[in-house]
């Protein structure tokens, strides 16, 4: 069994829409790789998490914004034969997508990008927001510089 590479938007966005956590891949400030999960929306081809007001993230997106975000989803634990290890695979399909963060700092729009991420989750996206959760929370989008997709099996 192959692997392939996914190329389709369809089967792109399939993967994307099908996980309920994305992992965030960033580099923090003394050079090392720093991984976070979120949860996320994503429309139109904009990925859009939230976050709050402050953390180790945040510092790391005002000196680096380059992220590397990963989704995987579709397992299947295989295998030829069952005494064989070497026989064992796991089939998979995974998408990443490389870009910069992006701080959302419009009111208005911290409402509709989180609307898009409450949508995901509830099927919903009419939700109201108080001044003080939308001001203290921070809401961010990434623009695809480049998305790579693999599908092991399938």
């Amino acid at each position: 069994m192959k692997s392939r590479t996914i190329t389709q938007q369809a089967e792109i966005e399939q993967v994307i829409n099908s996980v309920d956590v994305c992992h965030i891949g960033m580099v923090n400030l003394e050079g090392n790789p720093y991984v976070l999960p979120f949860n996320f929306g994503y429309e139109e081809g904009v990925l859009y998490f939230h976050s709050g007001p402050e953390g180790k993230k945040i510092d790391i997106w005002k000196h680096n914004p380059s992220v590397c975000v990963a989704f995987s989803s579709d397992y299947h634990l295989r295998y030829q034969h069952e005494d064989v290890a070497c026989s064992w695979s796991m089939k998979y399909r995974s998408v990443l997508i490389y870009g910069k963060v992006e701080e959302i700092t419009s009111l208005d729009e911290k409402r509709k990008c989180m609307n898009i991420i409450m949508k995901k989750y509830s099927g919903r996206d009419n939700f109201e927001y108080s001044m003080p959760a939308i001001k203290n929370v921070k809401v961010f989008r990434v623009i695809p510089e480049r998305i790579e997709g693999k599908a092991y099996g399938y």
